[in-house]
């Protein structure tokens, strides 16, 4: 596990209990556990993409124009 052993997980647990205090500690390890399930949820799902083609696009089609996206 990144090379750490007990006497560097032990610093660094009482650097947090001293940074955040006991009555916070709890709360910064939930959403820092919430956070890492979200970002592996994220990584491992693929992405929802919409791929039909919207409005604008069949109008612009249809015209033969090209809407300049910095004018929008």
């Amino acid at each position: 596990m990144f090379g750490l052993g007990l006497q560097e997980l032990i610093i660094i647990m009482v650097i947090a209990l001293v940074i955040f205090g006991g009555k916070k500690l709890p709360e910064v390890g939930s959403g820092l556990g919430k956070a890492i399930r979200e970002f592996k949820r994220g990584a491992s799902d693929p992405p929802e993409i919409d791929v039909t083609p919207t409005e604008t696009t069949e109008k612009t089609e249809k015209d033969g124009t090209k809407k300049d996206r910095a004018s929008t």
